[in-house]
């Protein structure tokens, strides 16, 4: 075996096909079961990925291999311990942002929600607050800022001057402001 080994470690340096197909032969069940311990809460296709990973990098690095025969299983033992930490570290962090990503989502989501439903109660309590206007004041109230008429429109509508409406705008308003003052200070 060691001539044949060392046979296959020559010609796998010289990138030799065959050199490639002896070593995942022979050494594919130690490069799985590293890869699957360390990797163990992955799928499937995460951990066959990671021998891809390592028996390209035997490929790819077979020179640098300086060593005996006997030396090659520990070698590429190394090579698959540390592709699995790093496709584990890789799978952890990503992990994490897309969590991270989620919560992030979640929590706009519940700022949206919160102040449409502070919007929702700001709006509901100045329509009641303008319901408690007369009636006239509160028809002008509704034709200006509900469907946005100009001053012109509401005074032509309502057969009244446009200083007139100024005026009942302009008392309204106070009228309104005191009013949500006092309720503020009431809650």
């Amino acid at each position: 075996m060691k001539s044949s080994s060392t046979n296959f470690i020559t010609r796998l340096k010289k990138q030799k096909e065959d050199a490639l197909e002896f070593i995942i032969e022979a050494y594919m069940p130690l490069v799985k079961t590293i890869a699957a311990k360390i990797l163990h809460s992955m799928k499937e296709p995460d951990i066959d990925e990671c021998i891809n990973d390592v028996f390209l990098t035997v490929w790819q690095n077979a020179h640098q291999f300086q060593g005996e025969p006997q030396d090659f299983k520990k070698w590429i033992g190394m090579i698959a311990k540390y592709k699995a930490i790093d496709r584990y570290r890789q799978a952890k962090k990503r992990i994490e942002r897309e969590q991270s990503d989620v919560m992030l989502s979640e929590k706009e989501s519940t700022i949206r929600t919160e102040e449409s439903i502070l919007k929702r109660e700001e709006r509901n309590e100045l329509l009641a607050a303008i319901s408690q206007l007369k009636d006239h004041d509160r028809d002008i109230f509704m034709m200006k800022y509900y469907l946005e008429l100009s001053n012109g429109e509401i005074a032509d509508s309502l057969g009244l001057t446009k200083a007139a409406i100024d005026n009942r705008l302009y008392r309204g308003k106070k009228i309104l402001a005191t009013n949500l003052k006092v309720k503020e200070l009431l809650i």
